[in-house]
């Protein structure tokens, strides 16, 4: 089974318009290394970096941390929201952060 990594990976290379092997070319990068993730393979730290500065895309959701591509998507999304939309994420925020603060208080 693909795990998100893949996933993710091979949707950003189809939208990139090039194959596998172009990108790993770009990146200096030995042939199949980027298809070897398919089997649920991880990338070092290094490598999830170069193909997130590649892709121009967070780490984080290279490997499924954050279902959004970049900062300015969260801002964006959060700019078109109504007053009231606002004020109910600001609500869930602030009770999320008061939860957090309790669970690592001792």
């Amino acid at each position: 089974m693909e795990n998100i990594f893949y996933q993710r990976l091979r949707a950003l290379t189809h939208n990139s318009g090039k194959s596998f092997n172009q990108i790993e070319r770009d990146l200096g990068y030995t042939r199949n290394a980027l298809a070897n993730y398919k089997n649920g393979g991880m990338p070092s730290g290094v490598r999830l970096m170069e193909l997130a500065d590649y892709f121009k895309v967070l780490p984080e959701y290279l490997i499924g941390e954050i279902p959004f591509k970049d900062v300015e998507n969260i801002e964006t999304t959060f700019t078109s929201l109504n007053n009231t939309q606002k004020m109910e994420m600001y609500l869930l925020s602030h009770k999320w952060v008061l939860s957090r603060v309790k669970d690592d208080s001792y």
